[in-house]
C-alpha cells in the first residue's frame, strides 16, 4: 500500500495532472474566496465552502482520471494484478495518494480566511465543520472518480462519467424539491442527496449521519473498483 501511494504521489508531481490540478483548485478557491467574501465584506465562510462543493464535482474526476485508466492503456496494470500484492492494497494506495493532494490543497486554501481574524468575528467552529464536511464529500468524489477510471482505459470518458454521477448525486436534492412531502420516495432521495448532508455542516450542525453516510459511500466505491480488480483477475 505505502509502495503504491508513494508511486502515485511521484507520478503526480513527475506529471502534468498533479499541478493541473493544484492550480486549478488553488485558483479557483482564491477567486471564489475574493468574490464571495473581500468584494462582498462577509466574515461568512458559507458560500466559499458551497461553491467549493460544486467546483469539487468537476475538479476531482481531473485528478483522478488517469489512477487506474492509464494503466488499463498501458497494459502496466498486469503489473499488480499478477504480483502477489492484494488488490485492495493497490486500491487504497491510489485512494490516499489523491485523497492526500485534495485535503492538501483544501486546507491550504481554507487558509485564506485567516485573514478576517482583525476585521470581524469569526466563527472557527462553523468553519472547522463545513471543513470537515467538504474533505468528507472530497473522500466519496475521489472514490467514485477511481472507480469509473477502473471500468475505461480512456481519461476523457472516466473524467465525464465521474461528474456524471457525482451530478447525480448533487441533483438528488433539486428533485426532491419538486416531489410532494408525504411521498415516501422524498425521505430515500434526501438520506442520498450528497448537498442535503453537506447543508447540515453548513447550519453548524455536526451531523453524526452524514459523516457515517458519506465514510459508507466512499467505502462502497471503493469496494466496487476493487471487484472490479479482483475479478479480472480471477478471470
Amino acid at each position: 500500500m505505502l509502495a503504491v501511494f508513494k508511486r502515485e504521489m511521484h507520478a503526480y508531481f513527475t506529471g502534468v495532472i498533479g499541478y493541473v490540478f493544484l492550480v486549478l483548485f488553488l485558483a479557483v478557491g482564491g477567486a471564489v474566496f475574493c468574490f464571495s467574501t473581500l468584494f462582498q465584506m462577509s466574515g461568512s465562510s458559507t458560500t466559499w465552502f458551497t461553491v467549493m462543493l460544486f467546483m469539487c464535482a468537476i475538479i476531482l474526476p481531473i485528478l483522478t482520471m488517469k489512477s487506474f485508466s492509464e494503466e488499463r492503456k498501458t497494459k502496466t496494470e498486469q503489473l499488480f494484478m499478477t504480483a502477489p500484492v492484494p488488490i485492495v492494497s493497490v486500491v487504497i494506495g491510489k485512494f490516499l495518494a489523491a485523497y492526500s493532494m485534495f485535503a492538501g490543497a483544501l486546507v491550504f486554501n481554507s487558509l485564506y480566511f485567516l485573514i478576517l481574524i482583525p476585521y470581524t468575528q469569526f466563527k472557527f467552529a462553523l468553519l472547522l465543520g463545513q471543513l470537515v464536511a467538504l474533505l468528507l464529500v472530497g473522500m466519496v468524489f475521489i472514490s467514485i472518480g477511481l472507480f469509473v477510471s477502473s471500468l475505461t482505459e480512456n481519461q476523457l470518458s472516466a473524467a465525464i462519467g465521474s461528474m456524471a454521477i457525482i451530478a447525480f448525486f448533487l441533483a438528488i436534492s433539486l428533485v426532491n424539491a419538486l416531489i410532494p412531502a408525504n411521498y415516501w420516495i422524498r425521505y430515500v432521495f434526501n438520506g442520498l442527496s450528497v448537498f442535503t448532508r453537506f447543508s447540515a455542516f453548513s447550519s453548524g450542525y455536526f451531523d453524526v449521519a452524514s459523516v457515517v453516510y458519506f465514510l459508507s459511500m466512499s467505502a462502497v466505491f471503493l469496494y466496487l473498483t476493487w471487484r472490479v480488480y479482483d475479478r479480472r483477475r480471477v478471470g
